[in-house]
């Protein structure tokens, strides 16, 4: 039974990400915390970072590492196998109607018209994780904020701004400071 809920959990998650791995973010979120609470919310947001970090798509790290948690490696091969699922198979009609197709106008503007929705995709998943951290929870509580938290993330999104930093050595500096924080204070 459980194979079944990750397989019907993580084809959803394949099907409706359009947009790449954080367009997925708040798909994976509503599947793995809302709905079948395999992780909690600070656990997902762990798992964001690692999918991130890791070599591949994020909506398929998350398929491998929630299905290796939840059901050991059958798990894992099941969930990463219905987050593809969707992908091969409707890579390989558009493909197929690109190719017949290319030069009509009407399909560049479907395709053109997509861009907005994976924008606010992306930014209502990084918008849900920034409140994880800063709030320590998914609850906006002002006399609960973790000024830690807050000061690590400003001073990483100036950094990947301004200084054009490597993400994953960000990321890297960003756990060890937490990590340091927290342990002196």
């Amino acid at each position: 039974m459980i194979y079944l809920q990750l397989f019907l959990s993580f084809i959803q998650i394949g099907l409706f990400s359009i947009g790449g791995g954080y367009a997925a973010m708040p798909l994976i979120q509503h599947q793995v915390v809302e709905i079948h609470s395999w992780l909690t919310m600070n656990e997902y947001t762990d798992l964001i970072t690692i999918a991130g970090m890791t070599p591949g798509p994020i909506a398929v790290n998350s398929a491998t590492f929630v299905g290796i948690r939840i059901a050991g490696i059958g798990g894992a091969i099941i969930a990463t196998f219905g987050c593809i699922l969707p992908s091969c198979f409707i890579v390989s009609l558009l493909a197929y109607i690109y190719y017949r197709y290319k030069g009509v106008t009407a399909l560049e503007s479907v395709l053109s018209s997509l861009r907005p929705a994976v924008v606010s995709l992306i930014a209502a998943a990084g918008l849900s994780i920034l409140i994880t951290v800063i709030f320590s929870n998914t609850v906006i509580q002002f006399n609960k904020v973790d000024w830690i938290g807050a000061g690590i993330f400003l001073s990483a999104f100036l950094v990947l701004r301004k200084l054009k930093w490597d993400p994953n050595l960000v990321m890297s500096l960003c756990g060890v400071a937490s990590l340091v924080l927290k342990l002196l204070l």
